[in-house]
């Protein structure tokens, strides 16, 4: 997640359980571009004992390919192409998800990394652009060009991160692709992450929104998975997160209307999972300009030792995501 993934936030992530694998925010490429130096600087500081995936984004076949042959030569474990990024002034630009409309373009710049590239090629995409109506040609051309990964974020890229969510179609990613197949999506909790894995027949999963809200969700599908009881967080677990999220991004000298900007950015993420409580403290903690103003709020709602489930609260009237089913 752009602004998120960066090496600082994996340690994070990994006091509380971690993740097999991170990604790194995204390097745009360009004909002159270069690997991005943040990118670059999390891979270097990578404490986490886990295998690092750099992600790109763009459209010109030379440049993507040169630049993964520079990525190559850090301590990486694969290289990916993002096919899903929603964001407008990303995809008007034919990049991310913008790329799902020229197919022919696509195939060109799959050829090319194909190529190229000797370490695991791994491919981020969407089911479609407005549609999943080309979803099925998408998969051909992805078998075509033989990639070692495919993670599906089984909503289009207009879509954004609307609900509903269609995880049939990752079974149908799962059948139609030699590779493994990654589950990407509003995937929430263990349980549901568990049944997911039955019905689509993925290898696995890729958590994003979910893991700032709530970063032990990791150890909470291991958990799930042996068997064991799910341990929860309480709200002091939640409010000690957030604490140390304002001790890693703290900038010295940096004027503190824009450190509590700065973190309002994981806020939102989290405050989504505090139940009836959600929208009040989204309402207040939004408002803060200060340090003192915003764990003032953070302490009204989060010093207490009640669990906490940290799922979203679903919008009254929203359509539901798609069971993998049907």
């Amino acid at each position: 997640m752009q602004d998120v993934t960066d090496a600082p936030f994996w340690g994070l992530i990994q006091r509380r359980g971690g993740a097999d694998v991170y990604w790194t925010e995204y390097t745009r490429v360009h004909a002159t571009s270069r690997p991005e130096k943040a990118v670059v600087r999390s891979i270097l500081e990578n404490r986490t004992g886990r295998p690092v995936v750099v992600q790109m984004m763009g459209n010109d076949p030379d440049a993507l390919a040169r630049t993964a042959r520079e990525l190559e030569r850090l301590p990486v474990a694969a290289i990916e192409l993002n096919l899903g990024c929603p964001a407008p002034v990303v995809y008007r630009k034919c990049a991310g998800g913008g790329l799902l409309q020229e197919p022919a373009l696509l195939d060109r710049v799959l050829g090319r990394l194909r190529d190229t590239v000797t370490l695991p090629l791994s491919l981020k995409t969407r089911i479609g652009f407005e549609s999943d109506e080309a979803f099925d040609r998408l998969l051909e051309l992805y078998a075509r060009h033989r990639p070692d990964l495919v993670i599906v974020h089984a909503r289009t890229v207009v879509q954004g991160y609307r609900l509903p969510v269609r995880y049939d179609l990752i079974r149908r990613a799962v059948e139609r692709l030699d590779c493994p197949v990654l589950a990407n999506g509003h995937i929430c909790e263990a349980h549901q992450a568990l049944r997911l894995l039955r019905e689509t027949g993925a290898r696995g999963w890729m958590i994003g929104r979910a893991a700032i809200r709530n970063p032990w969700i990791f150890r909470q599908i291991r958990q799930a998975l042996a068997g064991e009881p799910i341990v929860k967080p309480t709200g002091r677990d939640l409010l000690r997160y957030i604490e140390q999220l304002w001790e890693t991004y703290a900038t010295p000298g940096y004027p503190e209307r824009l450190q509590t900007q700065r973190l309002k950015l994981f806020t939102n993420f989290i405050g989504e999972g505090l139940g009836p409580d959600s929208d009040a403290f989204l309402f207040e903690i939004r408002r803060t300009q200060t340090r003192a103003g915003f764990f003032e709020v953070c302490r009204r709602y989060l010093d207490h030792d009640r669990p906490l489930d940290l799922v979203p609260v679903a919008t009254p009237g929203a359509p539901q995501e798609v069971p993998a089913g049907g």
